[in-house]
């Protein structure tokens, strides 16, 4: 017999219920503790028709929340995960477009290039087109080279600091590059720095701390009145004042000796650097005179005096006796040969058994010659004007000479004379018209000399 059946709500088991319930409690904590893009795309709704329960059911079931430690952790490794993911993606897509490459032992401007994905025809064409470009070939290990491209990969702009001021840059422009040098501006102060000799020039201005250009610049100033090579004794002093340039409160270069003191065997002498009105720039004495002879000794430096002025001595090539009028200095061939002093060239050409001769006329009086020159220096010909110290051409044997060797004469009005034993004239003083000038801006310069302040004087922006 059929039986009426009066249709129920239909119920989960408990147990579904109680799991989903814990489910849905995780997946909320997870929202609210690690968002993210995934996450968020990955939000789901569930809708689950709970049956009311007691508060004990509640409490008892209150245990599904909880979260087991091995699930806590598989959360955090993922999200770490994520995390690296998107750093790895930054970082690909900045290194993209920016490279800084720290030049290794070895490593030579085109290697680089090619390292970052450039070809070494573009470096090449760089090179070609611009010259000043070169300086980024001179590449030294630990140097730092910044390369930053366009969105095609193709070069836009490479720079390096070349050291603390210095920093160069090729730009695309077009289908070029410019080349731009920055270079900071510095700070220029004046210092003071004395010492004693105990041992050597160079150990005692180091101590001092001197910068060697700068003791080398003092032993030029004093040369004509102090041999530095054999005249130096221990315990001799100096004092000198002097132009040091700063950046950021840290000196970073050396500008001019301003003055300076030089104690030599109980002699002192003392100099100032001083610009007269036209422009001309030398050191003087105290009192106005010129610390310049108008001639130095020796026309090639750290060369052998192979043979002396003499009137009685035997050629070596004509056998026979013969004056001779002059020095000779011996030097390996192309070694530099300076005037001696400020002039206008006469003759720079052959000269019989001169060879190569640079003859040079300094004012009515003196007379300079130079022969056996392998060559003449950039510029030397007849009727040019020459400066003391200048160079005029290389040691060499042309005409009659036994080897490379530079013959030097002297002469005075005409005549011969040794111009290691002559008396050599002095260059002219302070002109009368501008004593005055120079006693107010040598007096403080001399004065700093006993003194030990820095003392800044001009922002110097190169």
């Amino acid at each position: 017999m059929p039986t009426n059946i009066t249709p129920t709500k239909q119920s989960y088991p408990k147990r579904h219920l109680f799991a989903a319930s814990g489910i849905a409690a995780l997946l909320c904590l997870t929202l609210l503790v690690y968002p993210s893009r995934e996450v968020e795309a990955k939000k789901t709704f569930i809708n689950i028709e709970l049956e009311e329960q007691s508060p004990e059911q509640v409490t008892a079931d209150f245990s599904l929340l909880e979260t087991p430690q091995s699930e806590t952790a598989a959360l955090e490794l993922t999200d770490h995960a994520e995390f690296e993911k998107l750093a790895q993606e930054l970082d690909a897509s900045v290194f993209k477009f920016k490279r800084t490459v720290t030049v290794k032992k070895g490593d030579t401007l085109s290697t680089i290039f090619s390292d970052v994905g450039l070809g070494n025809s573009l470096l090449h064409s760089i090179l070609a087109k611009n010259k000043e470009a070169q300086l980024f070939t001179r590449i030294k290990e630990g140097q730092e080279l910044t390369f930053e491209f366009d969105d095609d990969q193709s070069l836009k702009t490479l720079s390096s600091k070349v050291n603390v001021l210095e920093t160069i840059f090729l730009e695309k422009q077009g289908n070029d590059f410019s080349f731009r040098k920055d270079i900071a501006p510095t700070e220029t102060i004046e210092k003071v720095a004395k010492g004693t000799i105990k041992g050597s020039l160079f150990g005692a201005t180091n101590k001092a701390g001197l910068p060697r250009s700068l003791a080398i610049s003092l032993s030029k100033i004093f040369e004509y009145d102090i041999d530095f090579a054999k005249d130096i004794r221990s315990g001799d002093t100096f004092e000198v004042v002097y132009e040091a340039k700063t950046f950021k409160g840290q000196t970073v270069g050396a500008g001019n000796i301003l003055s300076a003191r030089f104690t030599n065997r109980g002699k002192t002498y003392t100099a100032v650097r001083y610009t007269d009105k036209k422009g001309n720039t030398n050191y003087y004495a105290a009192d106005g005179s010129s610390l310049r002879k108008a001639f130095i000794r020796t026309p090639v430096e750290y060369a052998r005096i192979s043979s002396r002025f003499s009137n009685g001595r035997k050629h070596p090539i004509l056998n026979k006796i013969r004056a001779h009028k002059g020095v000779d200095y011996a030097a390996p061939r192309g070694t530099p040969i300076k005037a001696t002093g400020d002039g206008r060239v006469s003759l720079a050409g052959r000269k019989g058994g001169y060879g190569n001769t640079v003859v040079i006329k300094h004012g009515k009086h003196y007379q300079t010659l130079y022969a056996h020159m392998q060559g003449f220096a950039k510029g030397i010909r007849a009727g040019s004007n020459v400066k003391q110290g200048q160079i005029i051409g290389y040691i060499g044997t042309t005409g009659l000479s036994t080897g490379p060797h530079l013959h030097y004469e002297f002469q005075v009005n005409g005549v011969h004379v040794d111009p290691l034993s002559q008396k050599l004239p002095t260059a002219d003083p302070i002109p009368a018209s501008e004593r005055q000038r120079f006693a107010q801006y040598s007096k403080p310069l001399l004065a700093k000399l006993d003194g030990q302040q820095n003392i800044q004087v001009a922002m110097n922006k190169q």
